[in-house]
């Protein structure tokens, strides 16, 4: 009842008012509309509005017609309104596969940012200054592995870090053979980078080996024996004049047999280089042939200047079927490769048969009797050329040469001048002979 007064009193306003009620009639039924439409001024007059009314319900107007209001019962006013629920993922994100990529992802990212810290710090570690406060020469055994060798620097002072070396080894891909065994002198200071970069690079210590002109096989093994740089043993006396004598630098811890080998190389290289390049009127058929003339060159004389003429005296005594008459290849057919009498060669000794007395034998003796250097293997190559075919000792420590007998008969007597005049001025008498040879004849 009270819903229907309510509906009857906003009736008749509307009526009052001119407007339709909710039947459709006017507020006086009894007059009717003249259909006049309803000016905006009896409008006011009427409801009792403002200009700003009117612009009032032109803007809320304008805002109804952009968005509607739907009209709620006064139930559904007092319910609470439902906020929409959030939108579920798709089906291609919560996928297993995308879920694992992106931990992966995760994952990498944090690797990549541990590991470029550790990479700066292990390089700044690596480039660092060393322990070493001053330089220090350490030895590296051959077959060592890089944890040896690790362990060997670290003992030695020379890193104080094992695992900056091992992972530098690792990083410059210096591993077992790369790091050469040998004998280092590292540096004040030497840094890892330094330690590594002079073991790749193999800068061992260089120990100068002299080996003279002249000795034979056997002196030559005595020396490498007595060497302390050299390791290990000989398991034989090398051949005759299958040396080369000069001055070699070898790192300790090289075998002796590496050592020999090595020697026995150089020799065969020379020798053939040589050999291309002799006179071609030598009366010799091989290059063994011309190391053991060179042999007994070299043991003939000391003096590099005499070298060429001695080597021409002995070939032009082969060109001739002479025999050589040389004093050395006495002593040898007597000891062998011990290399000296002991005493002067005496007359039995001249006279003494042996398969190397050039005394007694045609031609050349049956193999080398001592180990020649370059220097007797090329003049006897390129002997001088002369025509002389006998030298003795002048008593100065060189040689008389000449062409024939009664040269050489001159010389013989003036070297024998020579002796008397020493013995005569020593205050004691001498108990052997003065050096010298028995004259070439």
């Amino acid at each position: 009842m009270e819903r229907s007064t309510e509906y009857s009193s906003v009736d008749m306003r509307m009526g009052d008012a001119g407007v339709a009620s909710r039947d459709g009639s006017f507020g006086d039924e009894q007059e009717s509309w003249n259909g006049d439409t309803i000016t905006p001024e009896t409008l006011e007059n009427l409801l009792g509005r403002s200009d700003l009314d009117d612009e009032r319900i032109l803007a809320e107007e304008t805002l109804m017609e952009k968005k509607p209001i739907n009209p709620r019962s006064p139930r559904a006013a007092l319910e609470p309104e439902r906020v929409p629920h959030p939108m579920r993922r798709s089906r291609r994100a919560r996928h297993p596969l995308v879920v694992a990529g992106n931990a992966l992802f995760t994952l990498l990212v944090l690797l990549a940012a541990v590991g470029c810290g550790a990479f700066v710090f292990g390089k700044q570690k690596f480039e660092s200054p060393g322990p070493l406060d001053s330089d220090k020469i350490v030895a590296i055994p051959r077959g060592l592995g890089t944890r040896d060798i690790t362990e060997l620097l670290a003992k030695e002072g020379v890193i104080d870090q094992s695992w900056v070396f091992v992972a530098g080894a690792y990083v410059f891909k210096a591993r077992g053979e790369d790091l050469k065994w040998g004998e280092y002198q590292f540096s004040k200071n030497a840094s890892v980078r330094d330690v590594i970069a002079t073991m790749v690079e193999g800068k061992v210590i260089q120990h100068k080996v002299t080996f003279a002109e002249g000795l034979t096989s056997e002196q030559f093994v005595q020396r490498i024996l007595e060497s302390d740089v050299l390791t290990g043993n000989v398991r034989e006396v090398p051949r005759e004049g299958s040396l080369l004598p000069q001055t070699y630098n070898i790192v300790r811890g090289t075998t002796r047999e590496q050592f020999i080998q090595l020697m026995q190389r150089d020799q065969r290289r020379i020798v053939q280089e040589i050999w291309d390049h002799r006179a071609p009127d030598l009366p010799l058929k091989s290059p063994e042939q011309l190391v053991t003339l060179a042999s007994i060159v070299e043991k003939e004389t000391g003096r590099p200047e005499e070298r060429s003429r001695v080597a021409a005296v002995f070939v032009n005594r082969l060109k001739q079927r002479m025999r050589l008459q040389s004093d050395p290849t006495i002593i040898y057919g007597l000891v062998g490769g011990k290399g000296t009498l002991g005493r002067p060669i005496s007359r039995s000794d001249i006279e003494q048969p042996t398969p190397y007395n050039t005394y007694t034998i045609e031609g050349l003796p049956p193999g080398p009797i001592a180990n020649p250097g370059r220097a007797s293997l090329e003049a006897t190559a390129n002997p001088a050329r002369t025509k002389e075919i006998f030298f003795v000792a002048d008593g100065t420590g060189g040689h008389a040469f000449a062409e024939n007998l009664e040269q050489h008969n001159r010389n013989v007597a003036r070297l024998r001048t020579i002796e008397q005049q020493q013995q005569s001025s020593s205050a004691w008498p001498t108990l052997a002979p003065a050096p010298g040879r028995i004259p070439v004849r």
